[in-house]
């Protein structure tokens, strides 16, 4: 393998530019190609197009943002390879709003009745798509609006249908020797009869593998409904003998993968290193030395898990793009995608506080107001703009777990205020950059509460919970209640707790479950004297007081 077709474009123990995106858009433009560039990327819809499947978009998206900031015309295109059949039943899908739903809840029998066939052949189990195929096909191209990446969206379907693939597919079986000799080094049983082109029965439906005779003038081939092999289960053909034309069916993928190349004039993809260690020596091949063309330039991305473990959507280790941008803007998940994809990561939401803080570091060394090194202000300078598309140097970033704090008050004027006297929110910050701010406490909120952490508890302000005191407990409220008029120091009046119940002779876990029944009306919370710091303090001693 040439360094030229070598797919590991990135390796770890390489010196690499400070951005990686840079590196491959330096291997695409070496090629001189015709504009508008092709970067392209492409799933099969077979079910949830969860957070790991937008790989496939943001790895391209960002290379095609360097290429456009070079001045260069880029066509980003995704292709849905929904003529792909159905060769097993998913347990878990997703309707069109993102929310997942198990196998029973929809039309299962539909699928069951329908495996074999084209995605783009099969009703859609929720009845609100043309197909199963245009279902899930939406679920992607939404995933990428979400985060605001224009992408041009082709069915394999419409291809074929089109006869935007019939160059490639005559051409195929006119040189079908050497498309079997090529194949053969890296797939078994391709003998003297195997044809690169599967027919879909027009008895049945299904794509069959058995192909009789071919006329590569008329464009037709022969063949017979044979049972197709789908992992350890076998789906049985019907039989059926019957004639299709060049329309009427769809290449192998080995085949298929670089026919898209060839058709849609593809410059760069980006893929998992499944295929790198699979689909790509053999597609590389086959453009070579069967359609004749140089291949675009490779890169392999390494899967991210999630919460430690793998994507799978038959276990529900799933997270939609939908879902996640719940808890995080769109630039923090668009951040996540600029760093080095060479590189394993687990997308861990119960950290999410994490990866914020590293975005807000990030971006603070774009804007100078913290110090980096040449090579992190360097990656700021080509990787910021691409995250966050718009550069305003006026934004406000609350902390995301100060934003998690927040968001336990459902009183916007309080979170504002509680915001400003901490100083997160500048006296002349622009009205959008507060409200853009303060938008930040909502997604807080919501990962407080589906991960169900320190931060999910909700203060209770409006009216104080009915709480039973001795008076020695009533005592050491108000002294506590006189220190904190006195010092607002988070961990001082942490500290300060603890005091009040050693001198009050009062278990310490009791005293705090006090504090967090007075405030939350629950037996527990976050670390209380930070929390009670952070709040305005004529509230907080009057509640102490029990007064309010």
């Amino acid at each position: 393998m040439t360094a030229e077709s070598d797919p590991y474009t990135l390796r770890e123990d390489d010196e690499h530019r400070a951005f990686w995106a840079d590196e491959v858009a330096d291997r695409v433009l070496d090629r001189d190609p015709d504009e508008p560039i092709v970067v392209k990327g492409g799933i099969s819809p077979s079910g949830v197009p969860h957070l790991g499947n937008v790989n496939e978009i943001m790895r391209g998206y960002v290379v095609a943002e360097r290429l456009r900031d070079r001045g260069h015309e880029v066509r980003q295109v995704f292709t849905t390879d929904d003529r792909d059949p159905l060769r097993k039943l998913p347990r878990k899908l997703a309707d069109l709003d993102g929310n997942l739903v198990d196998l029973g809840d929809v039309d299962a029998g539909a699928l069951g009745r329908n495996l074999g066939k084209p995605y783009t052949d099969i009703p859609d189990p929720f009845g609100c798509c043309d197909s199963y195929g245009e279902h899930f096909s939406s679920l992607i191209a939404e995933s990428a609006a979400l985060l605001d990446v224009s992408l041009d969206v082709v069915s394999n379907t419409e291809m074929y249908e089109s006869g935007e693939f019939e160059d490639a597919t005559r051409y195929l079986l006119t040189n079908a020797d050497r498309a079997r000799e090529v194949l053969a080094e890296y797939q078994d049983k391709i003998d003297a009869e195997y044809v690169p082109f599967n027919p879909v029965c027009e008895n049945c439906g299904k794509i069959t593998e058995t192909v009789t005779a071919v006329d590569v003038e008329a464009g037709t081939v022969d063949y017979v409904c044979t049972d197709m092999e789908a992992g350890d289960r076998t789906i049985e053909g019907c039989g059926h003998e019957g004639t299709a034309t060049l329309r009427e069916g769809k290449l192998p993928w080995r085949f298929e993968w670089p026919a898209q190349w060839r058709s849609l004039g593809v410059d760069f993809e980006p893929f998992g290193k499944d295929h790198a260690e699979g689909s790509w020596p053999s597609g590389e091949d086959i453009a070579r030395n069967v359609f004749e063309f140089d291949p675009p330039v490779p890169m392999v991305y390494e899967w991210f898990t999630l919460n430690g473990e793998p994507f799978s959507s038959s276990e529900g280790n799933v997270v939609l793009v939908s879902d996640v941008l719940e808890m995080l803007e769109p630039e923090v998940l668009r951040y996540f995608f600029t760093k080095d994809p060479s590189r394993a990561r687990d997308f861990d939401i119960s950290r999410l506080d994490q990866l914020v803080d590293e975005f807000d570091n990030f971006e603070a060394v774009y804007f100078g107001e913290r110090e980096g090194d040449e090579r992190e202000r360097e990656l700021a300078e080509r990787a910021y703009p691409i995250a966050v598309r718009e550069v305003r140097e006026e934004r406000v970033r609350l902390p995301y777990t100060f934003a998690a704090v927040l968001g336990m008050t459902e009183d916007e004027d309080l979170r504002e205020e509680i915001a400003r006297r901490e100083g997160h929110i500048p006296a002349d910050a622009p009205d959008w950059a507060i409200e853009e701010a303060l938008a930040r406490v909502e997604r807080a909120r919501e990962w407080a509460r589906r991960t169900d952490n320190e931060f999910n508890y909700e203060l209770k302000r409006r009216e104080m919970p009915g709480v039973e005191l001795d008076e020695n407990t009533e005592a050491a409220l108000d002294e506590l209640a006189d220190f904190v008029e006195r010092e607002d120091d988070p961990e001082a009046i942490q500290g300060e707790i603890y005091e009040t119940a050693k001198r009050h002779d009062i278990p310490v876990g009791d005293f705090f479950s006090v504090g967090y029944r007075l405030f939350f009306d629950e037996e527990q919370g976050p670390k209380l004297g930070p929390f009670l710091a952070k709040l305005d303090e004529t509230f907080v001693v009057a509640r102490l007081r029990r007064e309010r």
